[in-house]
């Protein structure tokens, strides 16, 4: 099930303009090896957030090879920071060799573990944290998010629709995915429902959850 029509989707992604060629050729790179990236028009709305919020301290919650923290260090301000955190070991060393190419090591720390036990070491605020990593975790995060997110930040949650099958009952999903699918929900349900959360859930790409942190 596609959450979006293919020829919306295609005419959309025709639109876009030539990045930084780096950035082309790392993104070249994860589609040829079939590494998960964010999507075209993902990427667009990330950027666009950016541009808005300007953030200084950003926080990213699932590295890959390091494609969507190269792409928002596009976007930071002078003397703005991503620190961005992955356990993949065999995606470690391939991240900081893209990191050197794009001449972003001063901006990028790449944190090695398993992001629970490595948010548990971090001190705040940051002003954008984007989750992109194993979605049956995200549920899991959200109690550090919450503390580490400053009072007006932005949380970004990729890939929240599973291309459409989050509306599904359970029986309806194969069984091996039964428990990412529920936590995927409850993670939604408590996003939208969570006082100190103000929540729009999108149809973009896999799907974005866009949250603001409340200062109440």
């Amino acid at each position: 099930m596609s959450i979006m029509d293919e020829r919306l989707t295609t005419y959309i992604r025709s639109l876009e303009c030539p990045k930084n060629p780096v950035i082309e050729q790392i993104e070249q790179e994860a589609l040829d090896t079939r590494v998960p990236i964010i999507r075209k028009e993902t990427q667009s709305f990330l950027s666009v957030i950016l541009m808005i919020k300007q953030p200084s301290r950003i926080l990213e919650i699932g590295t890959a090879i390091g494609f969507s923290a190269i792409l928002m260090s596009e976007y930071l301000p002078e003397n703005g920071h991503i620190t961005t955190i992955e356990k993949y070991e065999k995606r470690i060393p391939i991240a900081k060799e893209n990191f050197r190419r794009a001449g972003k090591e001063e901006q990028i720390t790449l944190m090695e573990g398993d992001a629970l036990k490595v948010m548990e070491t971090l001190r705040g605020p940051y002003d954008f944290i984007f989750m992109d990593a194993a979605k049956g975790q995200y549920i899991h995060y959200l109690p550090d998010v919450l503390r580490l997110l400053s009072d007006g930040g932005v949380l970004m949650s990729d890939n929240v629709l599973q291309d459409g099958d989050v509306i599904e009952s359970r029986f309806a999903v194969e069984r091996r995915n039964r428990t990412i699918h529920g936590r995927m929900r409850e993670y939604l349900y408590e996003l939208k429902h969570h006082p100190k959360f103000e929540t729009s859930i999108l149809p973009l790409g896999d799907g974005v959850a866009l949250s603001v942190k409340k200062s109440i």
